[in-house]
Protein backbone atom coordinates (compact mmCIF):
# COMPACT_ATOMS: atom_id res chain seq x y z
CA UNK A 1 0.00 0.00 0.00
CA UNK A 2 1.03 3.64 -0.39
CA UNK A 3 3.54 4.79 2.21
CA UNK A 4 1.93 6.74 4.99
CA UNK A 5 4.58 9.44 4.59
CA UNK A 6 3.53 10.34 1.05
CA UNK A 7 1.30 13.39 1.45
CA UNK A 8 -0.85 15.00 -1.18
CA UNK A 9 0.60 18.27 -2.49
CA UNK A 10 -2.26 20.70 -2.10
CA UNK A 11 -0.43 23.46 -3.92
CA UNK A 12 0.16 21.31 -7.01
CA UNK A 13 -1.55 23.88 -9.22
CA UNK A 14 0.30 26.05 -11.77
CA UNK A 15 1.61 29.20 -10.07
CA UNK A 16 -0.36 31.48 -12.33
CA UNK A 17 -3.61 29.67 -11.45
CA UNK A 18 -3.17 29.21 -7.70
CA UNK A 19 -4.97 31.69 -5.47
CA UNK A 20 -5.84 31.68 -1.77
CA UNK A 21 -8.46 33.78 -0.02
CA UNK A 22 -7.28 36.92 1.73
CA UNK A 23 -9.43 36.13 4.80
CA UNK A 24 -9.75 32.37 5.16
CA UNK A 25 -7.52 29.57 3.81
CA UNK A 26 -9.77 28.25 1.03
CA UNK A 27 -7.95 28.19 -2.30
CA UNK A 28 -8.04 26.98 -5.89
CA UNK A 29 -6.34 23.68 -5.02
CA UNK A 30 -8.84 22.85 -2.27
CA UNK A 31 -11.92 23.89 -4.30
CA UNK A 32 -11.72 24.08 -8.08
CA UNK A 33 -15.07 25.91 -8.30
CA UNK A 34 -14.00 28.74 -5.98
CA UNK A 35 -14.07 32.34 -7.18
CA UNK A 36 -12.71 35.62 -5.82
CA UNK A 37 -13.76 39.27 -5.83
CA UNK A 38 -11.47 42.18 -6.67
CA UNK A 39 -10.17 42.25 -3.09
CA UNK A 40 -9.26 38.56 -3.16
CA UNK A 41 -12.14 37.49 -0.90
CA UNK A 42 -13.33 34.01 -1.83
CA UNK A 43 -16.88 33.03 -2.73
CA UNK A 44 -17.25 31.10 0.53
CA UNK A 45 -16.45 34.16 2.65
CA UNK A 46 -18.73 36.29 0.48
CA UNK A 47 -21.56 33.79 1.05
CA UNK A 48 -20.85 33.82 4.78
CA UNK A 49 -21.11 37.62 4.89
CA UNK A 50 -24.39 37.58 2.96
CA UNK A 51 -26.07 34.98 5.15
CA UNK A 52 -24.59 35.27 8.62
CA UNK A 53 -27.10 37.84 9.90
CA UNK A 54 -30.05 35.65 8.90
CA UNK A 55 -28.58 32.25 9.83
CA UNK A 56 -26.76 33.09 13.05
CA UNK A 57 -28.65 34.91 15.81
CA UNK A 58 -26.43 36.25 18.57
CA UNK A 59 -26.78 38.01 21.89
CA UNK A 60 -30.22 39.12 23.02
CA UNK A 61 -31.70 38.55 19.56
CA UNK A 62 -30.68 34.90 19.73
CA UNK A 63 -31.86 34.45 23.31
CA UNK A 64 -35.27 35.93 22.51
CA UNK A 65 -35.67 33.77 19.40
CA UNK A 66 -34.56 30.68 21.33
CA UNK A 67 -37.10 31.31 24.09
CA UNK A 68 -39.86 31.53 21.46
CA UNK A 69 -38.61 28.36 19.77
CA UNK A 70 -38.53 26.45 23.05
CA UNK A 71 -42.12 27.44 23.75
CA UNK A 72 -43.21 26.21 20.31
CA UNK A 73 -41.47 22.90 20.85
CA UNK A 74 -43.03 22.45 24.29
CA UNK A 75 -46.47 23.27 22.95
CA UNK A 76 -46.14 20.85 20.04
CA UNK A 77 -45.00 18.05 22.35
CA UNK A 78 -47.54 18.56 25.10
CA UNK A 79 -49.03 15.26 26.24
CA UNK A 80 -46.27 13.16 24.66
CA UNK A 81 -43.35 11.39 26.31
CA UNK A 82 -40.83 13.44 24.32
CA UNK A 83 -41.13 16.85 22.68
CA UNK A 84 -38.08 16.65 20.40
CA UNK A 85 -35.44 14.34 18.97
CA UNK A 86 -31.69 14.87 19.19
CA UNK A 87 -29.30 12.89 17.03
CA UNK A 88 -26.16 11.97 18.99
CA UNK A 89 -22.78 10.75 17.74
CA UNK A 90 -20.62 11.43 20.76
CA UNK A 91 -19.04 14.45 19.03
CA UNK A 92 -18.93 17.96 20.47
CA UNK A 93 -21.77 19.50 18.41
CA UNK A 94 -24.42 16.84 19.10
CA UNK A 95 -23.34 16.50 22.73
CA UNK A 96 -23.59 20.25 23.29
CA UNK A 97 -27.06 20.22 21.70
CA UNK A 98 -28.14 17.51 24.16
CA UNK A 99 -26.87 19.63 27.07
CA UNK A 100 -28.49 22.79 25.67
CA UNK A 101 -31.99 21.36 25.19
CA UNK A 102 -31.98 20.03 28.74
CA UNK A 103 -30.91 23.45 30.01
CA UNK A 104 -34.04 24.87 28.40
CA UNK A 105 -36.40 22.35 29.93
CA UNK A 106 -37.10 20.28 26.83
CA UNK A 107 -37.77 16.52 26.93
CA UNK A 108 -35.57 15.05 24.18
CA UNK A 109 -35.16 11.50 22.95
CA UNK A 110 -31.59 10.87 21.85
CA UNK A 111 -31.24 8.82 18.67
CA UNK A 112 -27.98 7.16 17.64
CA UNK A 113 -27.12 5.35 14.41
CA UNK A 114 -24.60 2.59 15.14
CA UNK A 115 -22.93 1.80 11.81
CA UNK A 116 -20.28 -0.46 13.32
CA UNK A 117 -17.50 2.15 13.31
CA UNK A 118 -17.86 3.82 16.72
CA UNK A 119 -14.63 4.33 18.62
CA UNK A 120 -14.63 3.11 22.21
CA UNK A 121 -14.40 6.73 23.35
CA UNK A 122 -17.49 7.68 21.33
CA UNK A 123 -19.53 4.90 22.92
CA UNK A 124 -18.32 5.94 26.35
CA UNK A 125 -19.09 9.61 25.72
CA UNK A 126 -22.64 8.86 24.56
CA UNK A 127 -23.43 6.61 27.52
CA UNK A 128 -21.84 8.89 30.12
CA UNK A 129 -23.29 12.16 28.85
CA UNK A 130 -26.84 10.89 28.39
CA UNK A 131 -26.82 9.24 31.80
CA UNK A 132 -25.62 12.45 33.44
CA UNK A 133 -28.26 14.47 31.59
CA UNK A 134 -31.08 11.97 32.21
CA UNK A 135 -31.87 11.56 28.49
CA UNK A 136 -33.33 8.34 27.06
CA UNK A 137 -31.49 6.77 24.13
CA UNK A 138 -32.75 4.90 21.07
CA UNK A 139 -29.95 3.16 19.15
CA UNK A 140 -30.39 1.67 15.69
CA UNK A 141 -27.76 -0.98 14.97
CA UNK A 142 -27.33 -1.35 11.23
CA UNK A 143 -27.26 -4.74 9.51
CA UNK A 144 -23.49 -5.00 9.03
CA UNK A 145 -23.51 -7.11 5.86
CA UNK A 146 -25.86 -4.67 4.15
CA UNK A 147 -23.95 -1.63 5.31
CA UNK A 148 -20.54 -3.08 4.51
CA UNK A 149 -21.74 -3.84 0.98
CA UNK A 150 -23.00 -0.27 0.53
CA UNK A 151 -19.79 1.29 1.83
CA UNK A 152 -17.76 -0.92 -0.50
CA UNK A 153 -20.01 0.09 -3.39
CA UNK A 154 -19.22 3.74 -2.75
CA UNK A 155 -15.50 3.01 -2.56
CA UNK A 156 -15.69 1.16 -5.89
CA UNK A 157 -17.72 3.99 -7.44
CA UNK A 158 -14.59 6.13 -6.99
CA UNK A 159 -16.39 9.33 -5.96
CA UNK A 160 -15.46 11.32 -2.83
CA UNK A 161 -18.91 10.62 -1.36
CA UNK A 162 -17.98 7.63 0.79
CA UNK A 163 -19.63 9.01 3.92
CA UNK A 164 -23.05 9.28 2.30
CA UNK A 165 -24.22 5.79 3.42
CA UNK A 166 -23.95 6.97 7.03
CA UNK A 167 -25.23 10.52 6.52
CA UNK A 168 -28.32 9.37 4.61
CA UNK A 169 -29.18 6.66 7.13
CA UNK A 170 -28.90 9.09 10.05
CA UNK A 171 -31.33 11.44 8.33
CA UNK A 172 -33.76 8.62 7.59
CA UNK A 173 -33.60 7.36 11.17
CA UNK A 174 -34.33 10.81 12.62
CA UNK A 175 -37.24 11.52 10.27
CA UNK A 176 -38.85 8.13 10.86
CA UNK A 177 -38.42 8.15 14.62
CA UNK A 178 -40.10 11.55 14.67
CA UNK A 179 -42.98 10.27 12.55
CA UNK A 180 -43.52 7.08 14.54
CA UNK A 181 -43.55 8.95 17.87
CA UNK A 182 -45.56 11.97 16.73
CA UNK A 183 -42.68 14.37 17.41
CA UNK A 184 -42.64 17.61 15.41
CA UNK A 185 -39.09 18.85 16.08
CA UNK A 186 -35.69 17.35 15.29
CA UNK A 187 -32.88 19.33 16.93
CA UNK A 188 -29.77 19.37 14.76
CA UNK A 189 -26.13 20.00 15.67
CA UNK A 190 -25.52 21.67 12.32
CA UNK A 191 -24.60 25.31 12.70
CA UNK A 192 -23.63 28.17 10.45
CA UNK A 193 -20.79 29.37 12.65
CA UNK A 194 -18.60 26.29 12.20
CA UNK A 195 -20.14 24.51 9.20
CA UNK A 196 -21.07 27.11 6.60
CA UNK A 197 -18.72 26.03 3.79
CA UNK A 198 -20.23 23.50 1.43
CA UNK A 199 -18.45 22.16 -1.67
CA UNK A 200 -20.58 19.71 -3.72
CA UNK A 201 -17.49 18.11 -5.21
CA UNK A 202 -16.25 17.25 -1.70
CA UNK A 203 -19.36 15.27 -0.87
CA UNK A 204 -22.83 14.98 -2.36
CA UNK A 205 -25.93 12.88 -1.92
CA UNK A 206 -27.07 12.71 1.69
CA UNK A 207 -30.64 13.47 0.55
CA UNK A 208 -30.44 11.80 -2.87
CA UNK A 209 -31.74 8.23 -2.66
CA UNK A 210 -31.63 7.92 -6.44
CA UNK A 211 -27.87 8.53 -6.40
CA UNK A 212 -27.34 6.03 -3.58
CA UNK A 213 -29.45 3.39 -5.32
CA UNK A 214 -27.55 3.80 -8.57
CA UNK A 215 -24.18 3.38 -6.85
CA UNK A 216 -25.42 0.25 -5.10
CA UNK A 217 -27.05 -1.13 -8.25
CA UNK A 218 -23.75 -0.90 -10.11
CA UNK A 219 -21.31 -2.00 -7.44
CA UNK A 220 -23.25 -3.70 -4.64
CA UNK A 221 -24.30 -7.32 -4.25
CA UNK A 222 -26.29 -7.54 -1.00
CA UNK A 223 -29.94 -6.48 -1.08
CA UNK A 224 -30.67 -3.49 1.16
CA UNK A 225 -33.61 -4.90 3.10
CA UNK A 226 -33.25 -3.00 6.39
CA UNK A 227 -30.98 -0.04 5.56
CA UNK A 228 -32.74 3.19 6.70
CA UNK A 229 -33.47 5.43 3.73
CA UNK A 230 -35.85 8.13 2.49
CA UNK A 231 -36.89 9.71 -0.78
CA UNK A 232 -37.50 13.35 -1.66
CA UNK A 233 -41.20 12.51 -1.74
CA UNK A 234 -40.91 11.35 1.89
CA UNK A 235 -39.21 14.63 2.81
CA UNK A 236 -42.14 16.48 1.24
CA UNK A 237 -44.55 14.37 3.28
CA UNK A 238 -42.59 14.85 6.52
CA UNK A 239 -42.03 18.60 6.09
CA UNK A 240 -45.22 19.80 4.43
CA UNK A 241 -47.89 17.29 5.41
CA UNK A 242 -46.67 16.28 8.89
CA UNK A 243 -45.06 19.62 9.67
CA UNK A 244 -41.88 18.08 11.09
CA UNK A 245 -39.08 20.63 11.41
CA UNK A 246 -35.31 20.31 11.70
CA UNK A 247 -34.01 23.13 13.87
CA UNK A 248 -30.34 24.11 14.08
CA UNK A 249 -30.46 25.26 17.67
CA UNK A 250 -26.77 26.21 17.78
CA UNK A 251 -27.58 29.07 15.39
CA UNK A 252 -29.50 30.71 18.25
CA UNK A 253 -26.60 30.84 20.71
CA UNK A 254 -23.07 32.25 20.78
CA UNK A 255 -21.54 28.89 19.97
CA UNK A 256 -17.79 28.58 20.50
CA UNK A 257 -16.33 25.09 20.05
CA UNK A 258 -13.49 25.44 22.54
CA UNK A 259 -15.81 26.81 25.20
CA UNK A 260 -18.34 24.05 24.47
CA UNK A 261 -15.70 21.34 24.83
CA UNK A 262 -14.48 22.81 28.11
CA UNK A 263 -18.04 22.91 29.48
CA UNK A 264 -18.87 19.36 28.41
CA UNK A 265 -15.62 18.08 29.87
CA UNK A 266 -16.02 19.77 33.24
CA UNK A 267 -19.75 19.18 33.73
CA UNK A 268 -20.40 15.86 31.99
CA UNK A 269 -17.07 14.05 31.79
CA UNK A 270 -17.02 14.21 27.98
CA UNK A 271 -13.64 13.71 26.28
CA UNK A 272 -12.49 15.11 22.93
CA UNK A 273 -11.23 13.13 19.93
CA UNK A 274 -8.51 15.36 18.51
CA UNK A 275 -10.31 16.11 15.24
CA UNK A 276 -13.70 16.96 13.71
CA UNK A 277 -15.88 13.83 13.41
CA UNK A 278 -13.08 11.60 14.72
CA UNK A 279 -15.57 9.88 17.00
CA UNK A 280 -16.04 7.49 14.05
CA UNK A 281 -13.04 5.36 13.07
CA UNK A 282 -14.20 5.18 9.46
CA UNK A 283 -14.85 8.92 9.21
CA UNK A 284 -11.43 9.63 10.70
CA UNK A 285 -9.78 7.31 8.17
CA UNK A 286 -11.89 8.40 5.22
CA UNK A 287 -11.40 12.13 5.77
CA UNK A 288 -7.82 11.88 6.96
CA UNK A 289 -6.46 9.24 4.58
CA UNK A 290 -8.65 8.37 1.59
CA UNK A 291 -9.90 11.86 0.69
CA UNK A 292 -6.47 13.55 0.71
CA UNK A 293 -4.57 10.72 -0.99
CA UNK A 294 -7.03 9.73 -3.68
CA UNK A 295 -9.09 12.86 -4.29
CA UNK A 296 -6.83 15.68 -3.15
CA UNK A 297 -9.50 16.82 -0.68
CA UNK A 298 -8.66 17.94 2.82
CA UNK A 299 -11.83 19.02 4.60
CA UNK A 300 -9.76 20.82 7.21
CA UNK A 301 -9.56 23.71 4.75
CA UNK A 302 -13.29 24.18 5.10
CA UNK A 303 -13.51 23.41 8.82
CA UNK A 304 -10.72 25.82 9.72
CA UNK A 305 -11.99 28.52 7.35
CA UNK A 306 -15.38 28.35 9.06
CA UNK A 307 -13.71 28.93 12.42
CA UNK A 308 -11.82 31.91 10.97
CA UNK A 309 -15.06 33.49 9.78
CA UNK A 310 -16.65 32.79 13.16
CA UNK A 311 -13.75 34.57 14.88
CA UNK A 312 -12.76 31.45 16.84
CA UNK A 313 -9.24 31.03 15.41
CA UNK A 314 -6.84 33.23 13.47
CA UNK A 315 -5.74 32.70 9.88
CA UNK A 316 -2.20 32.09 11.14
CA UNK A 317 -3.43 29.34 13.46
CA UNK A 318 -5.30 27.69 10.58
CA UNK A 319 -2.28 27.79 8.29
CA UNK A 320 -0.11 26.30 11.04
CA UNK A 321 -2.63 23.47 11.52
CA UNK A 322 -2.51 22.68 7.81
CA UNK A 323 1.22 22.02 8.09
CA UNK A 324 0.44 19.00 10.24
CA UNK A 325 -0.86 15.65 8.94
CA UNK A 326 -4.65 15.21 9.18
CA UNK A 327 -4.08 13.02 12.23
CA UNK A 328 -1.12 11.09 13.72
CA UNK A 329 0.61 8.94 11.12
CA UNK A 330 0.94 5.95 13.43
CA UNK A 331 -2.82 6.00 14.01
CA UNK A 332 -3.38 6.29 10.24
CA UNK A 333 -1.46 3.05 9.78
CA UNK A 334 -3.49 1.35 12.50
CA UNK A 335 -6.74 2.57 10.95
CA UNK A 336 -5.63 1.40 7.50
CA UNK A 337 -5.13 -2.15 8.74
CA UNK A 338 -8.36 -2.11 10.77
CA UNK A 339 -10.57 -0.71 7.99
CA UNK A 340 -9.20 -3.10 5.37
CA UNK A 341 -9.76 -6.07 7.66
CA UNK A 342 -13.26 -5.01 8.68
CA UNK A 343 -14.30 -4.43 5.05
CA UNK A 344 -12.55 -7.71 4.09
CA UNK A 345 -10.27 -6.05 1.55
CA UNK A 346 -6.90 -7.44 0.62
CA UNK A 347 -3.89 -5.19 0.16
CA UNK A 348 -4.29 -5.49 -3.61
CA UNK A 349 -8.02 -4.75 -3.54
CA UNK A 350 -7.52 -1.62 -1.44
CA UNK A 351 -4.68 -0.47 -3.70
CA UNK A 352 -6.97 -0.93 -6.74
CA UNK A 353 -9.65 1.20 -5.07
CA UNK A 354 -7.15 3.94 -4.28
CA UNK A 355 -5.71 3.82 -7.79
CA UNK A 356 -8.99 3.76 -9.74
CA UNK A 357 -9.78 6.87 -11.85
CA UNK A 358 -11.57 9.57 -9.87
CA UNK A 359 -15.23 10.11 -10.69
CA UNK A 360 -17.98 12.49 -9.59
CA UNK A 361 -21.59 12.07 -8.52
CA UNK A 362 -22.36 13.53 -11.95
CA UNK A 363 -21.21 10.23 -13.47
CA UNK A 364 -24.18 8.47 -11.85
CA UNK A 365 -27.92 8.94 -11.78
CA UNK A 366 -28.85 11.69 -9.36
CA UNK A 367 -31.40 14.35 -8.48
CA UNK A 368 -28.92 17.19 -8.02
CA UNK A 369 -31.09 19.78 -9.75
CA UNK A 370 -34.16 18.84 -7.73
CA UNK A 371 -32.21 18.81 -4.46
CA UNK A 372 -30.83 22.28 -5.20
CA UNK A 373 -34.31 23.59 -6.06
CA UNK A 374 -35.75 22.27 -2.81
CA UNK A 375 -32.84 23.69 -0.81
CA UNK A 376 -33.33 27.10 -2.39
CA UNK A 377 -37.05 26.91 -1.68
CA UNK A 378 -36.42 26.14 1.99
CA UNK A 379 -33.93 29.02 2.21
CA UNK A 380 -36.47 31.38 0.65
CA UNK A 381 -39.09 30.31 3.19
CA UNK A 382 -36.61 30.89 6.00
CA UNK A 383 -35.89 34.37 4.68
CA UNK A 384 -39.61 35.16 4.72
CA UNK A 385 -39.85 33.80 8.29
CA UNK A 386 -42.31 31.10 7.20
CA UNK A 387 -39.99 28.28 8.19
CA UNK A 388 -38.22 27.92 11.55
CA UNK A 389 -34.47 28.34 11.45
Amino acid sequence: MTSITEHYNYSAVPDQAYQVCTRCIMNTAADRSISFDDMGLCSHCQRYDRLVSARRLQGEQGREALRALVERIKAAGRGREYDCIVGVSGGVDSTYVAWLVKQHGLRPLAVHFDNGWNSELATRNIELVLRNLGIDLHTHVVDWEEFRDLQLAFLKASTPDGEIPTDHAIGALLWKQAASRGIKYIISGMNFATESISVPDWSYGHSDWRFIKDIHRRFGSVKLKTYPHFSLFYLFYANILRGTRIVSILNYVDYDKDEAMALLSSQLGWKGYGGKHHESIYTRFYQGYILPRKFGIDKRYGHLSDLINAGQISRAQALAEMQRPPYPEELQQQDLAYVAKKLRLSTEQFANIMGAPVKSFRDYRNLYGVVQFLRNTVNALRKRHLYPR
